[in-house]
């Protein structure tokens, strides 16, 4: 093996590249960063498995990551967030496409008839908190300026003095609850729609939904919604014929205003938190008419969304907290002594609240989080855990269970198929369940690649992102 002489490069990262493409085993190593298809974040492990005939006590396959150049091995991190790692937040819409569009279709274990089935996209929006900054259609903003798309100003308030921070975190923190209070009060409009008693309307009736949460410039979260309604045993049935589009949006428009949570505390008064005033329910087409709605589009616009998170509207994509006291400022010893942290100088917070490169309006709502979680009354609701979220706790997408598939039953078919091309490529049979046992012992080493392998990733990702915009561009 030749040794290198890099002390003439200048960049810690070209360095490493060069050591890592001298390697003996380079291929291997680009084997495993090309799989991963340019994940940012990968997970390294180390460990070994064991693939055992439980009848013969033959060992049909083992594995080790001694063997590995790197001495571990790469997995993908998953991470949904686009800000974080774009290569599998983009298998994460792709899922959330599927999944959206078998609900509206059929596919993916889903009935074609599910299509014959009334089904609306909902927009259910929050509630003002004081005027801010935006751009309406025919008039300027009410500061009497037209502001550009692009102006960071927009959503921010007109007079942060007046504008009630401790509402709009309120509102985030409770949006996952008064959805579900929403689709109570839902169920309730529909049967009286339909003449029916509640229990009477469940015999015959259910609702089923996928939702998205999508963060406003101004920090708060609205959600998108396609809702459809069955029969009582879900997607394989169709409702009753008198339960129409007509029927559900009429009752979408009279739950939504219902839809109430009361708060009290000392510290912000009483409170009644609801959904604003703007509300949409349109009914979603087939693929391939002449409206924008269409279920394709649909499930286009709900997987765009559930990759973002409150970074999109200015704020932070990590937890704010300080990992080694959990946000409290101090370990407790084991007879009852606080100790200060010494990681967060007793602060609670990972990164200090007047250094975080954010705009002053998204600052003073995580400050907000921050001093609103540290009361009594809210500790339940762990403000200060999700200050970087603005509050919002909830999952960006979620669905009722007899909607569609699952995202676990998407990713379990993927990962028998790789299984199935691993076997194949490798020259083994298919491993029989009944008799053959997988031993396997696993370790978290760490995240991340070295700053060659960086490089290399980086590589991966663009080289995919340019295949892709050429397919969709039309080439072939």
């Amino acid at each position: 093996m030749v040794t290198l002489d890099l002390r003439h490069v200048a960049s810690p990262a070209v360095r490493d590249l060069l050591h890592l493409v001298n390697h003996p085993d380079f291929d291997r190593a680009q084997q495993q960063i090309e799989h991963l298809g340019g994940c940012t974040e990968p997970i390294r492990l180390t460990g070994r498995t064991t693939t055992v005939d439980t009848t013969t006590g033959e060992v049909l396959r083992s594995y080790t990551t001694e063997t590995e150049p790197t001495g571990s091995l790469l997995t993908a991190c998953g991470n949904r967030r686009a800000s974080r790692c774009p290569a599998c937040s983009r298998l994460y819409a792709a899922d959330t496409y599927h999944l959206i569009r078998a609900g509206l279709t059929g596919g993916k274990t889903v009935p074609d008839t599910v299509r014959t089935h009334p089904h609306v996209f909902a927009t259910l929006t929050a509630p003002s908190f004081g005027p801010v900054h935006n751009r309406p259609d025919t008039r300027p903003c009410p500061c009497g300026t037209r502001h550009d798309p692009t102006d960071p100003v927009l959503g921010t308030p007109l007079d942060p003095a007046t504008y009630d921070y401790a509402g709009a975190v309120l509102f985030n923190a409770h949006a996952g609850a008064l959805w579900a209070r929403f689709t109570t009060y839902l169920r309730r409009e529909l049967a009286a729609r339909l003449g029916l008693t509640q229990r009477a309307a469940r015999a015959v009736l259910r609702v089923s939904f996928a939702k998205v949460a999508e963060y406003q410039k101004r920090g708060l979260v609205h959600f998108h919604a396609v809702i459809r309604l069955d029969g009582p045993d879900g997607s394989t049935q169709p409702p009753p014929s008198y339960a129409t589009v007509a029927v559900l949006t009429d009752a979408i428009r009279a739950a939504a205003p219902r839809a109430r949570i009361s708060v009290v505390s000392d510290a912000v008064g009483e409170r009644q938190l609801g959904w604003g005033q703007q509300l949409d329910v349109r009914e979603i087409t087939a693929f391939g008419t002449e409206t924008e709605l269409t279920d394709q589009a649909v499930a286009a616009y709900v997987a765009k969304y559930a990759t973002k998170s409150a970074d999109a509207s200015g704020a932070l994509d990590r937890a704010l907290f300080c990992r080694p006291c959990q946000g409290r400022g101090a370990t407790v010893l084991p007879h009852g002594t606080p100790l200060p942290c010494t990681a967060c100088d007793g602060t609670g917070q990972a990164r200090s609240l007047p250094r975080l490169a954010v705009a002053r309006h998204v600052r003073q709502m995580i400050r907000t989080c921050w001093e609103l979680g540290k009361l009594p009354e809210f500790a339940d609701l762990k403000l200060w855990k999700w200050a970087h979220m603005l509050g919002f706790q909830g999952h960006f997408s979620t669905k009722s269970r007899s909607y569609s598939t699952t995202l676990g039953a998407l990713r379990a078919a993927r990962r028998a198929w790789r299984t199935e091309q691993a076997h194949a490529h490798a020259g083994l049979p298919d491993p029989d369940p009944d008799t053959t046992l997988v031993v396997g012992h696993w370790t978290y080493l760490g995240t991340g690649y070295s700053p060659g392998a960086t490089l290399l990733a980086a590589h991966v990702w663009h080289r995919k992102e340019l295949e892709r915009q050429f397919t969709a561009e039309g080439g072939c």
